[in-house]
């Protein structure tokens, strides 16, 4: 079950997640696939009574692991699991080990696109961040140190929408090109809607933005190895 947080309008970008769970259900890791979201159609519990497997894995599509990662999905699968299921949440696309390539891969691509020389080019990370919640400033900081050590990018910087600092400050003392990630997991209002209008408010010809995490190509492939690293560890343990 791939559960994300999803949008409720008409024109949400949800699709994102669907197609990401088509494309896990041809690579055959699982005998079934579903995608299910807090907010949005399918919701958790419906997503969830489609897949008649004893056993269900679940990855979230979430940043970080903050409150609907780590008590309302819960809260949700709990009391969806009428059959008593045994079920295991992995942890989110924000603390996957093989998110950093997957970012580094996507910033370098983008950069190459518009010409940026790698060791002049800038790596920002904006995320949605909180006030109240540490967690997903902790999981941005802790991607930005991964990044950090591969040595990519003359610089990594990160920012946030909703706490300190925010786009424009992180970037007002970094001259020279560089690229700006969303770590959002699908193109939702903060990934289609406010992560653009804030790089373009920057007004800067050498900033650009590179997408959303949850569409980076590849991203397929990072929850592929994951599962499959769950399957291959319960195996062992049986």
């Amino acid at each position: 079950l791939i559960a994300a947080h999803g949008e409720r309008q008409p024109d949400a970008g949800n699709e994102s997640v669907q197609r990401i769970a088509r494309t896990l259900g041809t690579q055959r890791l699982v005998s079934e696939v579903a995608a299910g979201f807090i907010n949005g159609r399918p919701a958790i519990g419906e997503a969830l009574g489609t897949l008649t497997a004893h056993r269900i894995i679940v990855y979230p599509l979430f940043a970080s692991s903050g409150y609907f990662t780590r008590d309302r999905l819960v809260q949700l699968i709990d009391e969806a699991n009428t059959l008593d299921r045994r079920i295991e949440i992995l942890p989110p696309l924000g603390l996957d080990p093989g998110l950093p390539d997957l970012v580094v891969g996507r910033l370098a691509e983008v950069a190459r696109e518009q010409r940026f020389a790698g060791e002049t080019c800038a790596a920002v990370l904006l995320a949605h961040g909180s006030r109240r919640n540490p967690a997903s400033r902790e999981a941005t900081e802790l991607l930005a140190q991964e990044i950090t050590g591969r040595a990519a990018f003359r610089d990594v910087r990160i920012a946030f929408l909703e706490e300190r600092p925010f786009l424009d400050e992180a970037m007002r003392s970094l001259e020279g090109p560089a690229v700006v990630m969303g770590l959002f997991s699908g193109e939702g209002l903060h990934g289609a809607r406010d992560a653009p209008r804030l790089v373009a408010q920057l007004a800067r010809e050498d900033v650009v933005y590179a997408g959303v995490i949850g569409n980076a190509p590849g991203i397929d492939d990072v929850i592929g190895r994951t599962v499959q690293a769950a399957i291959s560890a319960s195996a062992s343990q049986s």
